[in-house]
């Protein structure tokens, strides 16, 4: 997948300038160690979603061509609700749908550019990873490049061979989506993964605008005409559509204006960004990306949630793992990611994904400063949403429980990005 390192530097950058601005005011709430008693929810996000369930489902992106055999397709295809395979990897959709038939198998396609290095001998490869071939549009459509302010086209940095295109032109719009349905639905795919479904106008470009979108508003504009203009073609030809739309947090409503012309999102980097590297809450922190979960669930949509941490690193596994539990119901999957750009072999499966608590007995509920538990009948799940070196806080628990060690418990005490996934006897 041709998008990893953009993203690490876009949010690092940005995030970075949130965090300088922010998290002043939420040292003077850090709590020290203390007991805490259940509160009534206390604002709109925590009250979205009062369905789903708590069972956790996952997705594997299966995107850089690496060599699989049929008894891992067949292993992943049992337990993962979606899967991602490149446009070229079609023959592998009737083994996936042999071990399970109610997989949902999308294919990768690039929203915002074209590719140079799919071009041979002047004819565009077969399958591409794009939705337009570089040999047609620089043939027939050169007006479909996007150019910088001195009238050149924009390459995407780090990515050679990879040509941003204008996705607010009409022509380019339904070019695409003709193209992408025609090569998806002879290949038996069930949806379509678009990657890059930007929000800055400077993304792969740092510092560069394009001269047609010199705004972050003027290029989201485009992205949802774009979206918009081509739903009804997907929607026709039956297939689902998930954007990628990592750091969607970073722009207010950007996330829910995308995916009303979609039929999911996808969020790359999802609270953890490392083993160290989590985030709290503040405005564009934790209660903003599970909101991501908590609108897609109440709109009938799919969410896809991707944290980033090795594998043996529990503190923000559990952390991040809590805090999709916090919102998730029907329709939304998390998988964590090591590397980056790991997406050959499929991410661990961990015991705790194999857990049912249940139906949930409502929303989550703040319980604390910036410390949240959600009920369900075989369980409970607590998250301290609190900055990392803040102190731990002790939760009561309703009732008893069995903590990840199989120890009873009656209370949790999390420090702060931390969370925990208790299960009890019902």
């Amino acid at each position: 997948m041709s998008l990893p390192h953009r993203h690490e530097r876009v949010r690092r950058r940005l995030a970075r300038r949130g965090r300088a601005r922010i998290l002043l005011p939420i040292v003077a709430g850090v709590m020290t160690a203390t007991l805490i008693a259940p509160s009534s929810p206390t604002s709109a996000a925590e009250q979205q979603v009062a369905g789903g369930g708590g069972a956790v489902q996952s997705f594997w992106l299966h995107m850089n061509s690496t060599p699989v055999s049929d008894e891992v397709l067949a292993t992943e295809a049992r337990r993962r609700a979606y899967i991602v395979l490149n446009a070229w990897e079609g023959a592998l959709i009737p083994k996936l749908k042999a071990a399970n038939p109610a997989v949902q198998v999308f294919v990768y396609k690039d929203l915002s550019s074209t590719r140079s290095y799919a071009c041979r001998d002047g004819v565009d490869d077969a399958q591409l990873p794009t939705g337009v071939g570089y040999c047609q549009a620089e043939k027939d459509h050169p007006e479909w490049f996007l150019l910088d302010p001195n009238g050149r086209r924009f390459e995407y940095s780090g990515y050679s061979g990879h040509w941003q295109m204008d996705v607010g032109n009409t022509a380019y719009q339904d070019a695409w989506a003709a193209n992408v349905i025609e090569s998806s639905t002879a290949s038996g795919f069930d949806g379509v993964f678009m990657d890059n479904a930007l929000f800055p106008c400077d993304a792969y470009h740092d510092g560069v605008c394009p001269a047609k979108y010199p705004t972050d508003a003027a290029m989201q504009d485009a992205y949802k005409s774009m979206l918009a203009n081509t739903r009804d073609d997907f929607v026709a030809a039956g297939l689902k559509t998930v954007a990628n739309l990592s750091n969607a947090r970073l722009h207010a409503g950007a996330w829910d204006a995308y995916t009303e012309h979609l039929d999911g999102g996808f969020d790359e980097w999802w609270l953890t960004f490392g083993d160290t590297n989590l985030l709290s809450e503040y405005p564009e922190g934790w209660s903003r990306q599970v909101a991501e979960i908590a609108s897609n669930e109440a709109r009938g949509k799919i969410t896809w949630v991707q944290p980033h941490h090795t594998e043996g690193a529990d503190q923000p596994y559990r952390f991040a793992l809590a805090s999709y539990l916090m919102a998730a119901g029907d329709r939304a999957a998390i998988a964590s990611i090591d590397q980056t750009d790991g997406y050959g072999d499929a991410s661990p499966w961990r015991a705790e994904y194999d857990w049912d608590l249940g139906a949930p007995s409502g929303p989550y509920k703040s319980v604390g400063t910036n410390v949240f538990v959600r009920d369900f009948t075989c369980g409970t799940v607590v998250v301290n949403a609190n900055r990392t070196d803040s102190r731990s806080v002790t939760v009561p628990l309703d009732g008893g429980h069995v903590n990840e060690r199989g120890t009873s418990v009656t209370e949790v005490s999390l420090a702060g990005t931390s969370g925990a996934i208790l299960r009890k006897t019902c």
